[in-house]
């Protein structure tokens, strides 16, 4: 068994246990995965926080912990240098690029739920990265 960090559409999060990866998309393309908060079946599995547990002692998983943060930065800052962004015009321009009005390119941005919404019902792919503006002195 495999343990996922999922969400749903309106932002809560939780754990679900499945037999692998799979699973877990089959179940979720049937809506069979619902969100134990408020029933939304518009889920989405989220980044998992990485512990390694070692013989080695805390200071060693501590190291781990940050390197995960270090990761997660890089993330953050190769979005932030390789996507356009948009700003609060992410879905038209994801719609104009979808139907090739546009040059395709890497863009970020923000959308509400109903332009979310929008997105998903022509078919438009897109994922989201919870972004944290780094601390003074950080990428």
């Amino acid at each position: 068994m495999i343990a996922f960090d999922l969400r749903c559409s309106h932002g809560h999060s939780f754990e679900g246990w499945f037999k692998d990866l799979e699973s877990l998309n089959e179940q979720n393309s049937r809506g069979m995965i619902t969100c134990p908060f408020c029933k939304d079946t518009d889920i989405t599995r989220v980044l998992s926080a990485i512990t390694i547990k070692s013989s080695h002692g805390q200071e060693e998983q501590e190291e781990a912990r940050a390197d995960y943060q270090k990761l997660a930065m890089d993330v953050m800052a190769y979005v932030r240098d390789n996507f356009d962004d948009v700003g609060t015009a992410f879905a038209k321009e994801a719609l104009k690029m979808h139907y090739r009005v546009a040059k395709r390119r890497n863009i970020r941005g923000s959308a509400t739920t109903e332009e979310e919404e929008i997105l998903k019902e022509e078919g438009i792919k897109f994922f989201k990265i919870p972004f944290v503006k780094p601390k003074d002195g950080e990428n």
